[in-house]
């Protein structure tokens, strides 16, 4: 079925898989990796042709519901392209958007019920931000032994620069009242969800919904965003408005927000409790809590796993870190499994809330053989990445350092 956005600036009618996939043209699907050609799973997008127009060199983790994997070790830019950046779906992208029709509603414990078009919103001073995504689940499919969910590698991860209202200025509009704790931020996307670990069955067809608490909800940086990368978003990413909440996880950035709900008790929605919720030790027993802010971590781009690279050769080892509400204040490297450590260089200037490049210059050893390359972040609240996996992070907030095994020859 072709999908359209009736109304948008582009012009009425616009067929986004065309659109897309003249725009996308001119994309490699493979990237080089150590003298050879790795291709993004070229198998798997080759059983979703309709996917694979509108997101050359993707990984697909899944096709129904859609979920899409940023091939990291083709980094190069601290924006991620949008047809690069991971898409993560619980029901499937949302389809048609009438903008004529389209409203986003304010209600709940407020003084003034508001509903705004998306002209109206467009009216409203904004604001561009870079900020970093990443799905609660990346690298999900590293953990020992293996966990449920969608087995993101490296690439549930991405960088964009963000245009919006901050959700202040339409919290203020509405007038918030004495007693309201919590914003709750629904999307367009509903369903079931079916019984596995990650996500239990859920009591029949629910809207994703994720809810802010109101020192975060009125920080400025927290977007109603409608551009990404300095286009209307694209319809995986939220069209036509999504929420962005810099310094935590992906799942409380709610795509294709329609409601924004004040409430003056904690949210006890199934996103917010069941699922994305980790254990919190107090007083020595495990209490699930609700997942928030980003950890610190690194992440090695080249060489890619497995890569074989060339003995006695100058080689620049580069990648990407970041955290929550802080800035990545240090990235070490490793190419003997942990044993010693040298300082990589950060790259550009720290942007808040976006993630760092950085490189290493690595001398390669001289005789062939097995490495395990690391890297480890540490941020200016002194936190770093942990050696070792922590349990009660469930199936999730995969921070720890991975090791990157390579082929020196």
């Amino acid at each position: 079925m072709e999908r359209s956005i009736v109304g948008s600036h582009s012009g009425p009618g616009i067929n986004r898989r065309s659109f897309l996939r003249n725009a996308a043209a001119a994309l490699p699907l493979a990237y080089a990796a150590g003298g050879q050609t790795l291709r993004a799973n070229a198998a798997e997008r080759a059983s979703a042709p309709d996917n694979d127009a509108a997101f050359p060199g993707v990984i697909v983790r899944q096709s129904k519901p859609e979920n899409y994997e940023f091939p990291f070790p083709t980094l190069s830019t601290f924006h991620t392209p949008n047809n690069l950046f991971y898409v993560r779906t619980h029901f499937g992208i949302f389809g048609d958007v009438d903008l004529a029709a389209w409203k986003l509603k304010v209600e709940g414990h407020i003084e003034r019920p508001l509903e705004l078009s998306y002209e109206e919103l467009l009216k409203l001073p904004s604001r561009t931000q870079s900020a970093v995504l990443e799905c609660s689940g990346n690298s999900r499919v590293f953990l020992v032994p293996r966990a449920e969910g969608v087995p993101w590698e490296l690439g549930a991860v991405s960088n964009a620069e963000w245009t919006g209202v901050p959700l202040a200025a339409v919290l203020d509009q509405a007038g918030v009242k004495s007693g309201a704790v919590e914003v709750i931020c629904e999307g367009a996307d509903a369903g079931e969800i079916g019984g596995n670990k990650e996500e239990p069955m859920s009591p029949g067809k629910i809207y994703y919904a994720r809810s802010l608490p109101l020192d975060k909800a009125g920080k400025p940086e927290v977007l109603l965003a409608y551009k990404m990368n300095g286009v209307d978003l694209p319809a995986a990413h939220g069209f036509p408005v999504r929420l962005l909440v810099p310094g935590w996880y992906g799942m409380a950035s709610v795509k294709w927000l329609q409601r924004l709900i004040l409430t003056d008790r904690p949210f006890q929605g199934f996103f917010q409790t069941m699922a994305y919720s980790y254990y919190e030790r107090r007083a020595g027993n495990p209490a699930l809590v609700s997942t928030t802010e980003l950890n610190v971590k690194a992440q090695i781009a080249r060489p890619a796993r497995q890569e074989i690279v060339r003995a006695d050769t100058a080689y620049r080892v580069h990648g990407a870190a970041w955290t929550g509400e802080s800035e990545i204040a240090r990235v070490e490297f490793s190419a003997d499994g942990g044993k010693t450590w040298a300082d990589a260089k950060l790259l550009d200037k720290s942007v808040p809330y976006a993630w760092r490049l950085w490189e290493y210059s690595w001398q390669t050893p001289q005789k062939p053989g097995s490495l395990t390359l690391m890297v480890r972040a540490t941020d200016a609240r002194g936190r770093a990445q942990p050696m070792k996996r922590d349990p009660d992070r469930r199936n999730a907030l995969v921070n720890h350092v991975l090791p990157m095994e390579i082929e020196v020859r």
